[in-house]
């Protein structure tokens, strides 16, 4: 499993390139996210330990109906161990990073977690 870690950082997509430059070394709110992290059966793309948050960038293959029960089964599971997890297309990474962004904060700073966010919330 580690070694299919490495391979998936190696064979980054242009959008994980992109959400990765702006989530790297804390530079959201100071959280820090690991990317393509193994948690139980599962390689997540983007992972919090902190505020206990799974970011999934989706490409096309996704919205075929048998994927869908995959990502649902995935979905429960992480959730089952008291994750959150938020699902993007790639397009929208690529076409709408802000709007990506604000939905990442937004989901952030309604949950408390030990890194205080702007303005003193989240404590």
């Amino acid at each position: 499993m580690l070694a299919l870690c490495r391979r998936l950082r190696a064979d980054i997509t242009d959008a994980e390139s992109l959400l990765w430059r702006l989530l790297r070394a804390r530079r959201l709110v100071g959280v820090k996210f690991r990317r393509q992290h193994q948690f139980g059966p599962y390689i997540l793309d983007f992972y919090s330990h902190e505020v206990k948050l799974v970011l999934e960038l989706d490409g096309d293959g996704h919205a075929q109906p048998e994927q869908q029960a995959r990502d649902a089964e995935r979905t429960a599971f992480l959730e089952a161990h008291g994750l959150t997890v938020l699902r993007f297309s790639n397009r929208d990474v690529l076409q709408e990073t802000e709007a990506v962004l604000t939905r990442i904060w937004n989901q952030m700073s309604t949950h408390p977690h030990p890194v205080p966010l702007p303005g003193g919330e989240g404590k």
